[in-house]
C-alpha cells in the first residue's frame, strides 16, 4: 500500500469515528481530488456540504470537482450562486473565471479573476492570469485584461485565407434561372461589361444575401458564380471568424476582406451568417455587437474600397440576420432560393448521375414525382438507389446499372427535408414581413 493510500486510509478510519466532522471530511476530499479520483472526492463533498449547507468551501470544493470531470453545468450553477454573495471566497471568483473563460466569455472571466485577486491575492492562478493577461507578470503579454494586444491593422498578406479559383460554372447548376438572372445583374454584368456600367455611374461589387431551405444549392451556386467569370473565391465559415479573445474575430474579419480586395475580382461568400451577423438586439454581450458592427464596416467599405469584391452570403434563417445588413450597398438584394422546381430536379438528376451505370432513366418522371425535394434530397435519391444496388449485386454477383424503377423506389423511402424549414418560414413570412423581404415565400407557399 503507497503512502498516499495509507493517508487515504487514516482519513476514512477517522470519520469512521467522527462522521460529522466537516473539515475532516473536506480533507478527505481534496486529497482524493489530488489522486485524481474525483469521482469519490465528488461524493465527500457531496457528504460535507449535506452536513453543512452553507460552507463556502465545501462548495468551491465540489465546483472544483465538477469541473476537473467535465461537468461545467454542474459547477457553474454553484459558483455564480456562490459569486453574487457579497461574502464569496476568492477562490469561487477565480474558478469562476476559469469556467467563464471555457465557455468563451473573456470579457466577464477578467472581471471575475480581478475580483478574486482583490479579496484575495494568494488565489492567483498564474496559468490562468496569464491566459486572462491580468496580475503581476501580464503588462507586456501578448493579452491584455482579455484584450489581444496585437494590431489588426497589420499585414492583411500574414492572414492565410485560401483563394480558390472554382471551374465550376451555372452550367453545372440545375434550375435556378431567376437567382442566376438576380446575382448576373447585381455582380457579374457590372464586371462583364464595366464601361456601360461606369457610364451611369455603377461600380463593380455588392452584396447578395440568399436565404432558403438547407440543401438547396447556395454554396453551390456561390462558387459557380465565381467560376463564372474566373474570379477568386473565399468561403468564410464561423471557425474562420469567431475567436474567444477580445478584438480577435473583428481583426480576422477584417483580414478576410482585405484578402479579397488584394484578390479582386473576388467572391467572398459567408455561409450560415447569421451566426456572424445576427441581430444585435439579440445579443447578451457587446463583443458579439462589435463583430457586427465591424461586418457593418467592412461591407461599407469605410476605409478600403470594395470595387471588385463581390459579397455573397447564405442562411437557412434571415429572421436572425440584423436588419442593418439589408441596407443600400450592403445585402441590398436578398434572394429566396426555393426547392427546384420539376424541370430544376431533373437538371439535378442528369448533374448526379454523370458517371454512374445507368439504363434509359427517365428523369423527368422521376422529377414529377419528387415535389419539394431540394438539391441534396435528389442526391440521397441517387445515393440510396446506388446503395440498394450494391445489396443486390453483393447477393447475386451480378451488377446492374440503375433504372427509372430504381430511382422511384428509393424517392419513395425518403422524405423532403424541406417541409420543417417552410413550417418555421410560414409564420414569419405571415406576421412578420413589414418590409415585403418574404413575398417570394409567400407566392411560392401560396399564402394569402
Amino acid at each position: 500500500m503507497s503512502q498516499g493510500e495509507e493517508a487515504i486510509q487514516a482519513l476514512r478510519e477517522a470519520l469512521r469515528f467522527s462522521p460529522d466532522n466537516v473539515p475532516l471530511r473536506t480533507h478527505l476530499a481534496q486529497s482524493l481530488a489530488g489522486f485524481g479520483r474525483f469521482d469519490e472526492a465528488e461524493q465527500e463533498f457531496r457528504d460535507a456540504l449535506s452536513r453543512a449547507p452553507q460552507d463556502a468551501s465545501v462548495k468551491v470544493g465540489l465546483a472544483s470537482v465538477y469541473a476537473q470531470q467535465g461537468k461545467t453545468s454542474q459547477a457553474l450553477v454553484i459558483v455564480e450562486d456562490l459569486c453574487r454573495k457579497k461574502n464569496a471566497p476568492a477562490k469561487a471568483h477565480v474558478l469562476y473565471a476559469k469556467l467563464l473563460l471555457g465557455e468563451g466569455d473573456v470579457p466577464n472571466a477578467v472581471a471575475q479573476y480581478k475580483l478574486g485577486l482583490e479579496i484575495d491575492p494568494s488565489a492567483a492562478d498564474q496559468s490562468l492570469g496569464a491566459k486572462l493577461g491580468v496580475g503581476s507578470g501580464n503588462d507586456e503579454g501578448p493579452v491584455f485584461e482579455g484584450r489581444v494586444r496585437e494590431s489588426w491593422e497589420g499585414d492583411p498578406g500574414e492572414f492565410s485565407a485560401e483563394v480558390e479559383r472554382p471551374k465550376i460554372t451555372f452550367r453545372d447548376v440545375g434550375g435556378m434561372d431567376g437567382v442566376k438572372e438576380e446575382i448576373n445583374v447585381k455582380i457579374l454584368y457590372p464586371l462583364k461589361h464595366g464601361d456601360l456600367y461606369k457610364a451611369y455611374g455603377k461600380t463593380a461589387g455588392g452584396g447578395i444575401l440568399m436565404y432558403g431551405p438547407p440543401g438547396c444549392g447556395k454554396t453551390h451556386l456561390a462558387r459557380a458564380t465565381a467560376g463564372e467569370i474566373g474570379a477568386g473565391f473565399i468561403s468564410v465559415g464561423i471557425n474562420d471568424v469567431l475567436e474567444m479573445w477580445i478584438g480577435s474575430s473583428e481583426r480576422n474579419l477584417h483580414q478576410l476582406f482585405e484578402s479579397a480586395r488584394s484578390n479582386a475580382p473576388c467572391v467572398l461568400f459567408f455561409d450560415e451568417v447569421d451566426a456572424l451577423g445576427g441581430r444585435r438586439s439579440d445579443m447578451l454581450s457587446g463583443t458579439a455587437r462589435q463583430l457586427i458592427n465591424q461586418f457593418l464596416s467592412e461591407m461599407d467599405g469605410v476605409e478600403s474600397s470594395n470595387e471588385g469584391v463581390l459579397v455573397l452570403a447564405a442562411t437557412n434563417a434571415p429572421w436572425h440576420v440584423d436588419p442593418a445588413f439589408r441596407r443600400p450597398g450592403r445585402f441590398d438584394k436578398v434572394l429566396f432560393v426555393p426547392p427546384p422546381d420539376a424541370p430544376g430536379r431533373a437538371a439535378v438528376l442528369r448533374i448526379h448521375l454523370q458517371g454512374k451505370p445507368q439504363d434509359n432513366i427517365d428523369v423527368n418522371d422521376v422529377a414529377k414525382r419528387t415535389d419539394s425535394f431540394s438539391g441534396a434530397d435528389m442526391k440521397a435519391v441517387i445515393d440510396s438507389a446506388i446503395e440498394q444496388k450494391l445489396r443486390d449485386a453483393i447477393k447475386t454477383g451480378i451488377p446492374s446499372p440503375l433504372t427509372t424503377k430504381d430511382l422511384l423506389a428509393a424517392a419513395k423511402s425518403l422524405k423532403p427535408t424541406t417541409k420543417e424549414w417552410f413550417s418555421t418560414a410560414r409564420n414569419y413570412a405571415l406576421y412578420s414581413n413589414q418590409g415585403g423581404t418574404y413575398d417570394d415565400v409567400i407566392k411560392y407557399m401560396k399564402l394569402p
